[in-house]
């Protein structure tokens, strides 16, 4: 590889363009013109920038999220030397504790933790987090076609609520298992079917698969309350993957460890927010870990690799990139990738989403004799938990704006957004829901270094074309991040499973 690449060309072509332009401008200045004028004193000389700091290490590590601490992590534990760059302030990436504004926090980011999350399980033991069963007690909300109903989870059903549609729901979701299970974890373009399954959306395969608009509104809520995108915008390949993936390799993942709460993926949360987890980590890791250093550049094309951050350049024997594949893509890669990996970063977007959260003096819908817990087919929030402390102390709702929901709203002011996720609150908890102490949002799309959440998603064709790619080493540059996961993709667990998997790559490759 020469290590020019398209985009340096384009620089250089752009820099040359406006210098010849510059120039040209001076010679047309008469003669006489320029003799006339007075010639102004010379400014004082700027002062130079500070030379970036330089240094090295077996491996550099881009990303400081739960993926990318773990893998350091390991690393480290194998006498390895690392690096870790990290574009914000913090540690945790898209597990973040949303400041309420009188110095506590509540989860901004990913917060749930159930049966079969094995290594996230493992990791907040290891790190001293003690954990709560997520608020379950009382009825869930129904809101649909402009009528609130009420329901209980503890039935044969479970978080399913009882629309007249639910038979033919349960055909469908039975059928979604069989194919699921069919789906090899983790190559998922292995499977016999997968071109067909790849060919299509959800939305087409579930329309093909009911009859009524209870079952198909269900199924496009699943899909927007797991993975913050329309139904249509998504690969039942990819859905089948998530299913297979709710799981361990001694429990094949289902449907209802995804959408449950009790026996589900929302069982249990953090004491002191999910956030602790990757903080405690990273101070364990200490100044391995370089803050406000956003990569811009990896060059690969000599023995090595040469990572240029803000205000920092490291040099390594291999580096791990670990965040999702559309941020990963924002990187200039001056020697090239392979043609595989760079269009898998250019087809792999994110989900929309910002959550929103309201804080109470007490949590007034238990004494109501609800979970906080809802679903809903009109306004801004189409899903809530209640996310108050595990002593009770406070009230808090936590509202998903999703997909469309939170894409009309991405440029609308935070007054705007405030007051459509409070407009939802009353709608489906009543009118106390209307007056909180105070509210917080967290709108993933509007951050830089995430650009959606929770996850990076495949629309058809992705995965049978590229989907191999996600993992493959390009040379001394390594993937992690919870997208290349085998099971729990696009959780925490996934992200922890990734950063092993990831370690060990690197260990036996150096």
């Amino acid at each position: 590889m020469t290590g020019v690449t398209r985009r340096r060309l384009l620089g250089k072509g752009a820099i040359a363009a406006a210098a010849g332009a510059a120039g040209a401008a001076a010679s047309a200045v008469p003669a006489s013109a320029a003799s006339a004028r007075t010639t102004p004193a010379a400014a004082p000389a700027a002062p130079s920038a500070p030379a970036a700091a330089t240094a090295s290490a077996d491996v550099v590590i881009v990303g400081a999220g739960l993926s990318g601490l773990t893998a350091a992590r390991d690393l480290v534990a194998a006498g390895r030397s690392v690096i870790v760059l990290e574009a914000r302030e913090r540690p945790g990436g898209r597990v973040h504790g949303l400041p309420l504004g009188d110095g506590t926090t509540s989860e901004g980011g990913a917060e749930f933790i159930g049966p079969t999350q094995d290594r996230i399980a493992a990791l907040t033991a290891e790190m001293g987090v003690q954990t709560f069963p997520t608020y379950n007690t009382g009825k869930n909300v129904y809101y649909r076609n402009g009528k609130r109903s009420l329901y209980a989870t503890d039935g044969l059903l479970g978080s399913v609520p009882p629309d007249w549609g639910v038979i033919d729901l349960q055909l469908a979701l039975t059928s979604l298992g069989t194919m699921a299970g069919q789906v090899p974890v983790g190559e998922p373009w292995k499977a016999a079917k997968a071109e067909e399954w790849d060919s299509q959306t959800f939305h087409t395969w579930s329309r093909s698969n009911s009859l009524s608009s209870g079952a198909r509104f269900l199924m496009d809520a699943f899909i927007s309350s797991t993975l913050s995108v329309r139904s249509r915008d998504i690969s039942l390949l990819y859905v089948l993957h998530y299913i297979a993936a709710a799981g361990n390799a001694s429990s094949p993942g289902n449907v209802d460890r995804l959408i449950n709460t009790r026996n589900g993926a929302q069982e249990t949360r953090f004491e002191g927010g999910s956030e602790q987890v990757p903080i405690r980590l990273a101070q364990r890791l200490g100044d391995r870990i370089r803050y406000n250093a956003p990569v811009r550049a990896i060059d690969a094309s000599g023995s090595g690799v040469t990572v240029t951050a803000d205000g920092i350049t490291v040099t390594a024997r291999r580096a791990v990139v670990a965040m999702s594949p559309a941020i990963a893509g924002r990187i200039d890669y001056a020697q090239g990738l392979p043609a595989g990996r760079a269009q898998l970063m250019q087809r792999y977007p994110m989900g929309s989403i910002a959550k929103f959260v309201a804080v109470y003096d007490t949590p007034f819908w238990r004494a109501d004799g609800l979970t906080g817990q809802s679903v809903a087919d009109s306004g801004a929030i189409d899903a809530t938990f209640d996310n108050s402390p595990s002593d009770g102390s406070r009230g808090i709702l936590m509202g998903f704006i999703n997909q469309t929901n939170i894409r009309r709203l991405d440029g609308a002011p935070e007054d705007q957004v405030r007051a459509a996720g409070l407009d939802s609150f009353v709608k489906l908890f009543g009118a106390k829901a209307a007056n909180p102490v105070r509210t917080a949002m967290m709108r993933w799309d509007n951050e830089t270094w995430s650009g959606g959440g929770p996850v990076g998603i495949a629309p058809p064709g992705v995965l049978l074309d590229y989907g191999s790619a996600l993992r493959q080493p390009c040379g001394p540059i390594h993937w992690a991040g919870t997208e290349t996961s085998d099971y729990w993709t696009g959780y925490m667990d996934g992200a922890v499973r990734s950063g092993e998997r990831v370690a060990r790559e690197v260990h036996a490759a150096l």
